[in-house]
């Protein structure tokens, strides 16, 4: 490579941060220019990549052994700070758009129900937690409450594609997300950001970094975040534009303590307090002018932390032990009928004004604690004549949950108070062997125990318990210095569970099964052009068995409710690819890319509607499922500090549920960051949806109209509309 590109690390660090800069592709980079900041990381790596100086290691902080992503026999896609910082991404929502096969539901303020490879929640309005696809912050679990994402201060984005059952069990059937901040620093470093934009947004960022002690052996970081915005919506009949609003506040804290040269301990805190509207549902899917009388709130606030001790003063392990906290307040609402009481008393039912006035409320309280130990051998305690890395842990973790659920219906209340508890203990290993000749082979297995306790207020009780295994082979072939090839089939579970508050028709519904799926993936890592181009492709093959589906029939008697439901769908198949690539085409530009192909279909799958029919769902597509996931981005830096940046992201139509036949329209989304960057600061003008693009992020096919004797209509709730502002940082030393 290059090294005389002024994308050396030396001039990054000069015009952009003090922290390395990777120039990294959208969800591709294996490779970039060596940081200073991931020489520890990078020490872990393969002997073989260590060679090269003129290459960054981009390292899987979520893996076990923190692989470089190269050698990772797995579909993963890395966003790292650059790429964060040249787009200009406020909070996850802002990248999700760019990762191939993943979408996610726009049932929230925030997006935190999330589909990998076409497999994935798409909303919780009641059960017990249960998620498909992980989603951890620093070491702590996040699973199912993911809204609490900004993007400041943040080393990187990973998204895990496929079942991670050997490392995160059963909350990552589909895959995970895990998003990891910056570590303290040895030297000090500061820095503050201002965005200003419209929809009255306004963003103050900052964060500090150094020694606590002349030692160096105690280090800290703190980071802030404070977003404020009105959230795109009129609400005419109130005469408001903040009943959507968007308040989120977000702080880390992390210390770290080389305690004595074997022991290190590192200590996260994490607080976030988003206090948002919601308020985005219209009768006429104007998407832009709501009527609502009680516009609803979505508020999560979320105290966590996480402790980690790895000693390495064994000569042939390594102990890391790992504890993690959190506690979540959540609190979601809407106003169901979409309207007040002078628009539905303007309108005829049967010969008399309509009297139509819904809330729903929910409020929750979610703990949990784990506890992970795990040894991992070093290089003097491998095994089988030096050739094989050994891993053995056990985990266990609490989950408690608590939620009071409140309908009022023209007056008329219907509460429901719950109270679940889950344990969770497992036993995990893994083996890593060099066979020789350019081949690899990894092998792992997770056993895992899960008891549950639930009780309602209708009188609704469970506790049921279960014995899961999953797990993975892989083997990998350096076909030369520059590809490397890989075969990998895992084994991914999620837990049974229950259905609570069934009409008596549906009493054979009150329990479902266990929900098991085997992915099947080869791929092929490479590097192109003397390393200045890099590319990841992956193609899958995923088998579901006994597939959990969310099933939902509104009331026929009672419009204004629903009946969900979980049940087993027999078995359903996913299959497709993806790849990523950038490609460092001058000394001055960079262009990178990524596509996802997503092919779903239901085995044998039929439902009731409301009307009692069959609904045959058979060989139809998943739901949130596009065929096509793709992006597009250039990034160019002169020499003189000018700085210009063009991203666009695209899906093709998909369906919106799988209760009904509504679909979205394809989209293309074009956002631009233009600036100008010196050694201290730097401003950016910057434009998000150019062309104002309007695109469905969840969709329902009911009737919630008593004048159109409820009949079924679709309703979509869309994406932000453009948005323009300007954002200046300072970051000194």
């Amino acid at each position: 490579m290059n090294t005389n590109k002024s994308f050396s690390l030396n001039s990054m660090m000069k015009r952009v941060s003090p922290v390395a800069l990777a120039v990294s592709a959208v969800l591709t980079s294996q490779y970039a220019l060596a940081a200073d900041n991931d020489v520890q990381a990078s020490s872990q790596v393969s002997s073989e990549a260590k060679a090269n100086d003129d290459m960054e290691v981009i390292v899987v902080t979520s893996d076990f052994r923190r692989s470089s992503l190269d050698k990772m026999p797995s579909s993963v896609s890395i966003i790292d700070q650059q790429q964060i910082e040249d787009e200009g991404a406020q909070h996850f929502e802002d990248v999700l758009n760019s990762i191939a096969n993943f979408n996610w539901s726009g049932g929230s303020s925030r997006p935190k129900y999330f589909q990998i490879r076409g497999v994935g929640e798409q909303e919780e309005y009641q059960g017990a937690p249960n998620s498909s696809v992980g989603y951890i912050i620093d070491d702590i679990d996040m699973s199912g409450l993911g809204m609490v994402s900004s993007m400041y201060d943040l080393q990187q984005v990973e998204v895990l594609r496929g079942p991670q059952g050997t490392r995160y069990g059963a909350n990552a059937l589909a895959g995970l997300i895990y998003l990891k901040s910056n570590d303290p620093t040895d030297v000090f470093e500061h820095g503050a950001e201002v965005s200003v934009g419209d929809d009255n947004l306004t963003t103050f960022s900052g964060f500090s970094s150094g020694p606590l002690t002349d030692s160096g052996k105690l280090l800290y970081r703190v980071s802030l975040q404070q977003h404020q915005q009105n959230g795109f919506q009129n609400n005419l009949y109130l005469d408001r534009d903040d009943t959507n609003a968007r308040d989120e506040f977000t702080g880390r804290a992390k210390l770290r303590w080389y305690a004595t040269d074997d022991l290190s301990i590192d200590l996260t805190m994490l607080h976030a307090d988003y206090d948002n509207g919601y308020d985005v549902w219209t009768l006429d899917n104007n998407g832009e002018n709501t009527l609502t009388d009680a516009p609803g709130v979505d508020k999560q606030r979320t105290t966590g932390s996480s402790l980690k001790f790895t000693y390495s003063g064994a000569e042939q392990f390594e102990l890391v032990s790992l504890t993690s906290f959190a506690q979540s307040e959540t609190h979601h609402n809407y106003d169901g009928d979409w309207a007040n009481p002078d628009y539905w008393g303007g309108l005829d039912c049967g010969g008399e004004p309509c009297q139509y006035d819904y809330t729903w409320d929910k409020q929750g309280e979610r703990q949990t604690l784990s506890q992970e130990f795990r040894l991992s051998s070093t290089e003097a305690g491998r095994i089988f004549a030096n050739s094989t890395d050994w891993l053995l842990g056990v985990y266990g973790m609490r989950l408690t949950e608590d939620n009071d659920t409140v309908e009022d219906y023209n007056g008329w209340l219907d509460t429901l108070t719950a109270e679940y508890e889950a344990v969770n203990s497992a036993i995990f290993g893994q083996l890593d062997s060099d066979l020789g000749a350019g081949y690899a082979l990894s092998f792992g297995l997770r056993v895992e125990r899960r008891d549950s306790e639930y009780s309602d207020s209708a009188g609704d009780e469970f506790n049921p318990g279960e014995t899961m295994w999953g797990g993975h082979i892989a083997l990998s072939k350096a076909l030369s210095d520059d590809h490397e090839t890989y075969a990998r089939i895992a084994r991914g579970y999620k837990a049974g569970g229950f259905n609570m508050s069934l009409p008596t028709e549906l009493s054979d519904k009150k329990e479902y099964d266990t929900e098991t799926l085997y992915n099947y993936e080869i791929g092929l890592k490479s590097r192109w052009l003397d390393g200045d181009a890099s590319t990841n492709f992956s193609v899958f093959y995923m088998d579901r068995r006994d597939q959990q589906v969310s099933a939902s029939q509104q009331n026929p008697e009672e419009p204004q409710k629903f009946i969900l439901y979980t049940e087993n769908a027999g078995s359903s198949h996913n299959y497709g690819a993806e790849l990523d690539a950038n490609w460092y085409a001058t000394s001055n530009l960079k262009l990178y890319a990524s596509l996802g192909w997503l092919e779903t279909a239901y085995g044998d799958y039929q439902y009731q509607d409301k009307y009692g029919g069959t609904v045959d769902l058979t060989g139809r597509e998943l739901a949130h499922s596009p065929n096509f996931t793709y992006s597009a981005g250039a990034t160019y830096r002169t020499d003189s500090g000018w700085f210009a940046n063009l991203t666009t992201s695209g899906k093709s139509e998909f369906y919106y549920s799988d209760s009904n036949e509504s679909k979205s329209e394809s989209y293309i989304i074009f956002n631009a960051r233009l600036g100008y960057e010196t050694d201290v600061w730097s401003a950016y003008l910057w434009g998000k949806n150019l062309t104002d693009e309007q695109y469905g992020t969840r969709g329902f096919y009911f009737g919630n109209e008593p004048d159109q004797d409820w009949a079924d209509k679709q309703y979509i709730r869309y994406g932000d509309p453009r948005q323009l502002g300007l954002t200046v940082n300072v970051k000194f030393m």
